[in-house]
């Protein structure tokens, strides 16, 4: 076996083994998001629903701290707002 033989035998065998280690676990933020959803509150897509209910237009950011979503939408208008919802419940904490 040659040099550049070797060299991809252990990038398939380190390919391999990446792929064994991360394949139980979820990759994308809504896969998390629906893995956890019941055991853990409300899933990211249902804060996301919740606030466009109070504000129309194009998500921006959305992160979890604790037991709160904090979602920044873009409106048509241009006008960012600012909307916390309860990550267990799904209740409004507050918008502006």
């Amino acid at each position: 076996m040659n040099g550049w033989q070797q060299a991809l035998l252990v990038v398939l065998i380190m390919i391999a083994a990446i792929s064994d280690t991360t394949a139980s676990r979820p990759n994308t933020a809504s896969e998390r998001s629906k893995a956890g959803s019941s055991a853990n509150g409300i899933s990211e897509q249902r804060a996301i629903a919740i606030a466009q209910q109070h504000f129309r237009g194009r998500v921006l950011a959305i992160n979890r701290t604790d037991n709160l979503y904090r979602i920044k939408i873009l409106s048509d208008q241009g006008i960012v707002h600012t909307i916390l919802i309860n990550a267990q419940n799904g209740a409004v904490v507050s918008t502006h």
